[in-house]
């Protein structure tokens, strides 16, 4: 079956399968209550209840790529991470990771028998801890930090905190946002365009549908949005409407893609089978069809997949800009 779109349809890359209140703003940035002065247990309030974490972890299980690259920025090696199967090669083209990590297949379903032989002192993922029963079956095995809240992609600015308090590292994980959101508020000052323009961010499952990121809220949304620019309203109101996260609509809906940037991906083919969406070729602005780890990068965005991303993205933010 074709991933669709990391969350979009279940499928971490794009839309699949973000919105931090404002460029930067961490007000809200973790679920983790601070360690009490002179050392004591991180509790995470999450989707299944809470963690208590107690004492600084040493053998990490992280089951996906936001937590992957979360910790790999962090100057941490998980004992064990997932793989990405649609990933060209099962290689995610901004990760160093370990040789003696263990690489996790996770297309038949969390591997709980795999990660308890690890040995683990934690274990965090976010989407790909999809249910109540996965939860328990990983919290029995060491302390799991699932979905932090019912945001479909958690902003990576959340996750990077979080592991700053959960690695007792806060100043670090504060320099690591402010390094990547630089990053990002430079590409914005260099292309003032960008202000006030829209911006989608969707794909096409060949032979299947589309899927849009319809959240503002959305981790996938946050980047756009430190570049000034702002989601296709039309985009917006449907994903109001139906209350979904990432809408999916036939290929009818061109009409949805009309935005002044388009990040768009063709999943489970290639741009000949853009013919399948009636008025693509017509649509009135920048139009990016971009590759899988690009897609991925900006879908379930992290602190490696941002700059790996942008880098990509940015000839076509600079011809939406001018």
């Amino acid at each position: 079956m074709t991933h669709s779109l990391r969350r979009l349809a279940a499928l971490p890359v794009l839309l699949l399968p973000l919105l931090l209140a404002g460029c930067g703003d961490d007000s809200d940035a973790t679920a983790a209550a601070p360690a009490p002065a002179g050392g004591g247990p991180v509790v995470v309030d999450h989707v299944y209840g809470s963690t208590e974490v107690d004492g600084v972890p040493e053998r990490i299980v992280t089951i996906d790529v936001q937590w992957t690259d979360t910790m790999l920025a962090m100057g941490v090696e998980p004992v064990g991470y997932t793989l990405d199967a649609y990933m060209p090669d099962n290689v995610v083209p901004w990760q160093v990771l370990p040789e003696d990590a263990e690489a996790l297949d996770v297309a038949e379903g969390v591997p709980v028998e795999e990660i308890a032989a690890l040995d683990p002192d934690l274990i965090v993922g976010s989407y790909s801890i999809a249910d109540q029963h996965t939860y328990d079956l990983l919290s029995a095995i060491a302390p799991t930090i699932p979905n932090l809240d019912e945001t479909e992609v958690t902003p990576w600015q959340d996750l990077v905190a979080l592991a700053g308090e959960v690695l007792d590292r806060p100043e670090d994980a504060t320099a690591l946002v402010e390094q990547v959101d630089g990053a990002v508020a430079q590409a914005a000052a260099d292309l003032p365009g960008l202000e006030g323009q829209t911006f989608a961010l969707a794909q096409y499952v060949v032979g299947d549908s589309m899927y849009i990121v319809a959240d503002e809220d959305d981790g996938s949304s946050v980047f756009f949005q430190q570049l000034g620019m702002t989601m296709l309203p039309t985009v917006r109101e449907q994903g109001e409407k139906t209350g979904d996260a990432r809408i999916n609509v036939s290929t009818e809906r061109a009409d949805l893609l009309r935005s002044d940037l388009l990040a768009f991906l063709v999943n489970g083919g290639d741009e000949g089978d853009l013919g399948d969406i009636p008025g693509f070729d017509a649509l009135p602005g920048t139009v990016a069809v971009l590759d899988y780890a690009t897609i991925v990068g900006l879908n379930t965005p992290t602190p490696l997949s941002i700059p790996y991303s942008l880098e990509q993205l940015r000839p076509y933010l600079e011809e939406a800009a001018a």
